[in-house]
């Protein structure tokens, strides 16, 4: 798709220019790591078992590792590579726990980490067809995403999306022992876990839910996290949980903000949960959906 800046009514072409060195984009990475991926920063070049992890990441939200590696190598396999550095990551819990508390001065245990959660983001200016094909399975714990550098120093980064419906990791695991090891520990969430089980209304009442949300902005990705559906702009603004007999939503929000007349929301800032934010509400009626829309687009907009 050509993309042109508008200089007085006039469209000027914005060429894409490359990236001179594979560490170019590791050093932009790595020093915009929390605004790009929401991630802190560990360490950089980690060798360990002959391995090296190009950079280092650790997601605070669902206390895990990730591991990011750069490519201009076109014929790299995504999933040769991407598991044997997650078994290098499971393998070796102890001196990965221990490199943490090094460079952070932190005393995490290995017991604290969440290692179910660990995955894989490959960062590439190109990926052929072969590489997009292959992460076209459900259970992947791995991430495609593309950079691209334009004349104008605009930088472009997209993730290649897995498709909803697909074959599962687990159906070709057999044929490797380092997937089947790996995918015995690491689990990859999706939507249809958190729906699974869930009464007819409920699904209606969540599917409702979910267009209206969608509807706020084009700027909105759903991501199923561990224990709950994560509604994300920038950060998470809305986390969703469907129950059995209602929806619980956690709104990103710090206690005082929310303009809540019906006092639908209730203040959980002095309580112990796993979603954002300090307001959590919990929605059975479809008639409810309008106003509990005003709440959510106000973590929105903060968010």
């Amino acid at each position: 798709m050509p993309i042109f800046s508008n200089n007085k009514g006039k469209l000027e072409s914005i060429s894409e220019t490359p990236f001179d060195l594979e560490k170019d984009v590791q050093k932009m990475v790595e020093e915009n790591m929390k605004t790009i991926f929401n991630l802190d920063f560990i360490t950089s070049e980690y060798i360990l078992n002959d391995l090296r992890v190009d950079s280092l990441g650790y997601d605070e939200e669902t206390e895990s590792f990730v591991i990011i590696e750069y490519k201009r190598d076109k014929n790299f396999s995504v999933i040769d590579q991407g598991y044997a550095y997650l078994a290098l990551l499971l393998n070796n819990k102890a001196d990965f726990t221990l490199m943490y508390n090094e460079k952070t001065s932190k005393s995490l245990k290995k017991d604290d980490i969440d290692w179910s959660q660990s995955r894989i983001i490959f960062i590439a200016p190109f990926y052929t067809t072969y590489q997009r094909k292959a992460i076209e399975l459900k259970d992947l714990p791995i991430e495609l995403w593309e950079i691209k550098k334009y004349s104008n120093n605009t930088i472009l980064l997209n993730q290649i999306q897995q498709p909803e419906k697909g074959d599962s990791i687990k159906t070709i695991s057999q044929k490797s022992e380092v997937i089947k090891n790996v995918s015995k520990e690491v689990m990859v969430c999706t939507e249809e876990m958190h729906l699974q089980n869930r009464p007819e209304p409920i699904l209606r009442l969540y599917n409702e839910l979910k267009e209206n949300i969608f509807t706020i902005g084009q700027d909105i990705t759903l991501k199923p996290k561990r224990v709950y559906i994560a509604f994300i702009r920038k950060t998470n603004f809305v986390d969703v949980v469907p129950r059995k007999s209602d929806i619980q939503l956690f709104l990103n929000l710090k206690e005082g903000v929310l303009n809540d007349p019906r006092k639908l929301a209730r203040d959980i800032s002095k309580l112990g949960h796993h979603g954002n934010g300090d307001y959590d509400i919990k929605l059975s009626e479809t008639k409810d959906i309008g106003y509990v829309m005003s709440l959510i687009r106000q973590s929105y907009d903060k968010n």
